[in-house]
């Protein structure tokens, strides 16, 4: 069950900071600073970002009044900042949550595969991509998008194939056998029961929104 998105409105705060942190503007759903924060204040990447639309359209008068009171004065929203995490329970799940039920769904998947940790779970997501877009012949290190992803990603060629080959496994129209990777079944499983029989386009789009937090 997805978490039950608990807001504080001292998370206002952060959050316009990270907004105006050059180039001021939205950051990209996925990028690494928008992750980091949503980890930080455990509210989901798209959820924030949905916030920070609201707080560059200045949507209400609290948040016409908080552009007004830091925006031009990046020192008094650096200091506030710095207070606010500083406080009891900022950013855990101690008293914002309490009574609150919650999900890391999202959480994990930015957090490294306990028997890979060089493989994040977002990152068998943009393999899974690739997968769809390659033939088996190609699922090979020397192949260029093979590179590329591994560069973009910060892992090896290797392990993208090594990933490739258990969704070879996983594949109803392959079906090869298992590979010599048991601590990555499990894993991409779950991503293949996620992903792997929805529309091609709709992975692609999450996977090039994905690709930011890796830029």
């Amino acid at each position: 069950m997805p978490r039950t998105t608990h807001w504080n409105d001292d998370y206002w705060l952060p959050l316009l900071q990270l907004y105006l942190r050059r180039p001021a503007g939205l950051k990209p759903v996925y990028s690494r600073p928008v992750v980091e924060l949503a980890l930080e204040l455990h509210v989901e990447p798209r959820a924030l970002f949905d916030r920070m639309c609201a707080l560059a359209s200045l949507a209400t008068p609290r948040l016409e009044r908080l552009w007004q009171d830091y925006a031009g004065r990046p020192r008094r929203l650096a200091r506030a900042v710095r207070l606010l995490r500083r406080m009891d329970g900022f950013g855990s799940a101690g008293g914002f949550y309490d009574g609150v039920e919650v999900s890391e769904t999202f959480e994990r998947a930015f957090r490294p595969l306990p028997g890979a940790p060089q493989l994040l779970p977002v990152t068998l997501v943009l393999v899974l991509d690739l997968y769809f877009r390659l033939t088996p012949a190609t699922m090979v290190e020397a192949t260029p998008e093979v590179a590329a992803l591994a560069r973009l990603t910060g892992v090896s060629a290797a392990d993208v194939v090594r990933v490739m080959a258990v969704y070879r496994h996983l594949d109803p129209y392959l079906r090869h056998p298992a590979p010599g990777s048991p601590e990555l079944l499990e894993p991409c499983r779950e991503v293949w029961q996620r992903y792997g029989n929805t529309d091609p386009r709709g992975l692609a789009e999450l996977a090039a929104q994905l690709s930011e937090y890796f830029r």
